[in-house]
């Protein structure tokens, strides 16, 4: 009951539904990404799934972003329960994932403190929420203290670190996720 089992999510729908709203046929998406017309319909009818860089073309082919695509692709599975683990274990720092699988979003819990030396460069944006306790970050020079309920949003690329300044401080940091994209590399064309 609940179970999660991995499963990608269905951009094809996504990619039909911009085209549509575009008005644009597939021959059109065909010669601006520079894929075939079959490929991209077998892309539409979930029959095949595009690699990144396949995306990235069928995305400035729409003039939107493969993050975009994504964001709006239909989950092949959309409900996923995580469950708290059991008790604490003698007020140890730990960290656990409160999202199973490769989603366009990653979120963590740290509870304790953890290498505080240690400095974060993400390449996607990234917020931070302090469940209970508090913490001391520092972002790119600047230095915030933040309390229970607090949140701190960091662009990708911002170099950060921060450290618990309570016992038994919680902290839940969720970020865009790795894999994906939100930064791009090289100017539109």
């Amino acid at each position: 009951m609940g179970d999660h089992k991995e499963q990608p999510l269905r951009v094809g729908a996504a990619v039909r539904r911009r085209r549509r709203a575009l008005e644009l046929t597939l021959a059109v998406v065909a010669e601006r990404s520079g894929l075939s017309v079959p490929f991209l319909s077998q892309i539409e009818n979930e029959r095949a799934r595009p690699s990144r860089g396949s995306l990235e073309k069928v995305a400035d082919a729409l003039r939107t972003t493969a993050v975009e695509l994504l964001a709006a692709a239909d989950p092949a599975c959309s409900v996923d329960v995580v469950h708290a683990d059991g008790p604490e274990q003698d007020g140890l720092p730990r960290m656990r994932s409160l999202v199973r699988g490769h989603h366009q979003m990653h979120a963590q819990e740290f509870t304790g403190d953890h290498d505080a030396g240690r400095e974060f460069q993400y390449r996607n944006d990234q917020l931070m929420y302090v469940a209970d306790g508090a913490v001391d970050v520092e972002a790119e020079g600047r230095a915030y203290r933040l309390g229970r309920g607090d949140t701190l949003y960091l662009t990708g690329g911002v170099r950060h670190r921060w450290r618990a300044t309570v016992a038994d401080t919680r902290v839940v940091v969720v970020a865009v996720a790795e894999h994906i994209e939100a930064v791009r590399d090289r100017p539109r064309q």
